[in-house]
């Protein structure tokens, strides 16, 4: 055996783990790295592994005064002394019963809690990293001795570079992964999200779950795979992973009843016995064949997200309301939706905003069929929900990004506005959400010039927006540029009002067109979802309300 064997059982370690067929890493280009890692170059070598990941790790950019192996030496005994390794206590930062011990040996098993009692010790501004018992056992696998686990480990906690997120160590950074993790999955797994939607109370809390997936579900063999492409490439690697689990979860489960009583425990079910199902290079082919958004547009959510939970006062853990619940039955009264529909189009939205409660903000039974009353009451909240009922019972709605105050831009012209997080969808006769075109199509996404004709609203937004983008001068209309101070260039057309009407558009090739008098509506649909329209094509409105959202 080579000498990084000494915390293995090699009677639990995959045996193609043995095998010598590759025989040195040479490159250092980043594109080649990144295509070696991802088809598990060094994956099937032992000895190969531990030399990359030690290579890897020693080149992460870390704090002047980073831990090493001889600080490890100086304090273990210190901090451990004549005490049984496996009846040690660890720190409230991590989660005590899930202390992952893959293919170690029972010398590794103990290691593991020794070394995360002293990066205790030298961290002490880590408050919440669920991650580190099931890094530290990984990395023991293909390491010397405890001492260089312990570097290694150290290095990968004092990274030090703000482009380059490595693990969680706090709880606010956690929880607005698991929130953006929610927004991805709104995203891109649609299929199960509605599935989790139908058999959870609180969508967030199997979300938050995401990362235990990964650190602590998923087998040896997976998640050093998966481990093999962090290093190289970083954080969003693991979003990729989870989402394929959750993609796999449902395309296996489809259909099927939920074998416990709750849907958290069937996934952690299915992610620890995925071997039966999908292989390694399977798992992370569908990883990479999601097409997600760009490292820095998911660091922009992250920290639209972090943003909201320290508006709520939500920093360290805590127990977590049932934000998936924030539409009280006792005191949520709609003349358009009942409670149970109102919290699927929570289920929805993007995830800082599902920590607030709905306010109603305009309907016209109350406050008439006027637009200008329409604008006035709903101008200075961002954002809104637009719900309406037509004559013939149809449902129909929009979730609107912008501040209609916006539409002021333009003057007395019809301007368009909004961001990719806009989406329409339908309530009745049966349940739809719209994708957007914009999202789904990103060279279709820039600003054009504004619609001369408002009588053909789909028309005029996809002639508006099918000029190609430069990737390298905008962010996806999927962020905010009020939220993030980007330039005017990263808007979109997603909703336009004026005077005259109201547009809001663009999704599959719906738009709806409202006018002045908020009493007539029609529908545009050129390239409608599955063949059903977001509504009739023309219409007489019974209801229509404006909701915000409430702190």
């Amino acid at each position: 055996m080579d000498e990084y064997s000494r915390f293995v059982d090699w009677d639990k370690m995959d045996a193609g783990a043995q095998s010598q067929d590759a025989k040195d890493l040479t490159c250092i280009e980043f594109q080649e790295l990144k295509q070696l890692a991802r088809q598990g170059y060094w994956a099937k070598n032992h000895s190969l592994r531990a030399k990359v990941y030690h290579k890897l790790i020693s080149n992460i950019p870390c704090r002047t005064v980073t831990p090493d192996a001889n600080v490890y030496r100086d304090i273990v005994v210190k901090i451990v002394g004549k005490r049984n390794s496996s009846s040690l206590p660890l720190p409230e930062f991590v989660d005590n019963s899930l202390v992952p011990t893959y293919c170690l040996n029972a010398e590794g098993i103990g290691a593991v809690r020794k070394i995360i009692l002293c990066v205790a010790n030298q961290f002490p501004d880590i408050s919440f990293c669920p991650a580190l018992p099931s890094v530290i056992a990984l990395l023991l696998h293909y390491s010397k001795d405890e001492a260089e686990c312990f570097e290694q480990v150290c290095r990968i906690l004092a990274c030090n570079d703000p482009s380059k997120r490595l693990i969680d160590q706090t709880f606010l950074a956690f929880e607005s992964s698991c929130m953006t993790f929610g927004d991805l999955v709104n995203k891109y797994c649609q299929a199960a999200h509605k599935l989790m939607v139908a058999v959870s109370e609180d969508v967030l809390e199997v979300y938050s779950d995401w990362q235990r997936w990964l650190f602590g579900e998923l087998p040896m063999a997976y998640i050093a795979r998966v481990f093999d492409v962090f290093l190289v490439e970083g954080y969003k690697v693991l979003y990729r992973v989870a989402l394929a689990l959750l993609k796999f979860f449902h395309k296996v489960r489809a259909g099927q009843p939920l074998e416990s009583d709750s849907i958290q425990q069937d996934i952690r079910a299915f992610v620890r016995d995925i071997a039966k199902s999908v292989s390694p290079e399977r798992l992370l082919e569908k990883a990479f064949a999601i097409r997600l958004f760009s490292r820095k547009e998911i660091q922009l959510l992250q920290m639209a997200n972090e943003k909201a939970l320290q508006q709520k006062g939500i920093t360290v853990k805590q127990k977590r309301q049932n934000v998936h619940l924030a539409v009280h039955a006792e005191n949520f009264k709609s003349e358009i939706v009942s409670v149970k529909e109102m919290r699927d189009i929570w289920s929805w939205i993007p995830e800082r905003f599902a920590l607030c409660q709905p306010l109603l903000l305009f309907t016209t039974l109350e406050h008439g069929c006027s637009l200008s009353r329409f604008y006035s009451h709903s101008e200075g909240h961002e954002p809104t929900l637009l719900l309406i009922k037509t004559t013939a019972k149809e449902v129909c709605g929009a979730y609107l990004s912008t501040d209609w105050s916006e539409r002021r831009r333009g003057g007395n012209k019809l301007s368009f506005f909004g961001t990719g997080e806009c989406f329409v969808f339908r309530l009745q006769p049966e349940v739809e959400r719209y994708e957007w075109v914009i999202i789904k199509h990103p060279e279709l996404a820039t600003r054009g010039s504004e619609p001369e004709d408002p009588s053909s609203p789909a028309a005029s937004m996809l002639a508006s927006s099918s000029v190609p983008a430069e990737p390298s001068d905008r962010l996806s209309p999927f962020l905010s540029a009020r939220h993030f101070n980007l330039p005017s260039k990263t808007a979109s057309m997603f909703m336009a009002g004026s005077s005259e009407c109201i547009i809001v558009g663009g999704g599959d090739g719906q738009a709806l067109y409202l006018d002045a008098d908020l009493n007539h509506g029609r529908t545009s649909h050129c390239n409608t979802f599955n063949n059903q329209p977001l509504c009739s094509e023309s219409f007489q409105i019974s209801v229509l309300e404006v909701w915000g959202f409430r702190d």
